[in-house]
């Protein structure tokens, strides 16, 4: 199957979108095969359609131009492939509000497109990312275990987000590929240690893992292999706030060193520094970087949420 008959399959059915509609595309370089796919494909459904191509971010959650946020506010479905991720973004949130359906797809492949994640079962997914959501949104505390590590995180007022892969409705959004369920902490009631061996944004897959240390919600030391390509997160109190807990609900999901199918994967939890305010969170950073925990043992309040990498729910 080519990029253009996935496209339209992501599009009615994740996406929903009808003729008529104003479809927004949003590529750089990079990127650019897969968003002339979703062009075509969106122009094929009978949607009024734009492609636009823009310079690469330096760093996932930095800002898109004014111009480009202006038009995704004007937009009924905005699809966004990209080398970074605009998906905690002012931009996006705002675009949300005004009613715009939004996939945000960053760093994906053209293998991603067509396999892995991509492929699932969205209805299936939906309902175990709403199952997750709300246990998340209902827990105090969350306690994530393994190898003799410990990390608690506070999560008294805050909610849990669903990001299911279907966005049918005004308003709402999240990536494609999906299927997780997150939240953010509250940023000084995070504390304990915990390796990340899945995957990291700045990094990719890891060969050996890396060590964490979080005091009062902020990230005090990162050891292991590789740890300097994410020194970023030690440079400014809000980019080493831990920001994000989340749980991939994708049972199609692998990992394969993008951040974007690999926090979606059953069997793992992430964590991640910078960046929340577009989730209910109150820390605005330079970055929002993500960390995968594999096969971890994860605790809602009392709730048994997840066993060495196993779902008890």
């Amino acid at each position: 199957m080519d990029l253009l008959e996935i496209g339209k399959g992501i599009l009615t059915s994740c996406m929903n979108v009808k003729a008529g509609e104003n479809v927004l595309v949003i590529t750089d370089d990079e990127k650019l095969p897969i968003g002339d796919a979703l062009y075509r494909a969106a122009k094929g459904l009978g949607a009024d359609t734009m492609l636009v191509t823009m310079t690469p971010r330096e760093v996932s959650g930095q800002e898109p131009p004014p111009a480009i946020a202006a038009a995704m506010k004007a937009a009924d479905v905005v699809l966004c492939p990209m080398s970074t991720s605009i998906t905690h973004t002012k931009a996006k949130i705002e675009a949300a509000k005004a009613g715009a359906r939004i996939a945000t797809m960053p760093n994906i492949t053209e293998d991603m497109f067509c396999q892995g994640a991509m492929t699932a079962d969205y209805d299936t997914v939906l309902a175990l990312t709403d199952r997750v959501t709300q246990l998340l949104t209902q827990a105090s505390t969350a306690r994530i275990e393994k190898e003799g590590h410990v990390l608690t995180l506070d999560l008294r007022g805050r909610s849990g987000v669903p990001s299911s892969g279907v966005y049918r409705e005004r308003g709402q959004a999240g990536n494609l590929p999906s299927g997780e369920a997150y939240i953010a902490p509250l940023e000084h009631g995070s504390n304990g240690s915990m390796v990340i061996d899945g995957s990291m944004v700045g990094i990719g897959l890891l060969d050996s893992p890396l060590e964490v240390r979080v005091q009062d919600g902020k990230l005090v030391s990162i050891q292991g292999k590789d740890a300097e390509k994410v020194s970023i997160l030690l440079k400014t109190p809000q980019n080493a706030t831990l920001c994000e807990l989340g749980i991939g609900t994708n049972y199609a999901a692998q990992l394969i060193g993008v951040i974007l199918e690999d926090e979606k994967a059953y069997h793992t939890v992430h964590i991640a520094f910078g960046t929340n305010v577009g989730f209910g969170g109150a820390n605005q950073a330079d970055c929002h970087m993500d960390g995968v925990i594999r096969n971890p043992t994860l605790y809602l309040d009392d709730i048994l949420v997840m066993k060495d990498g196993e779902f008890q729910i």
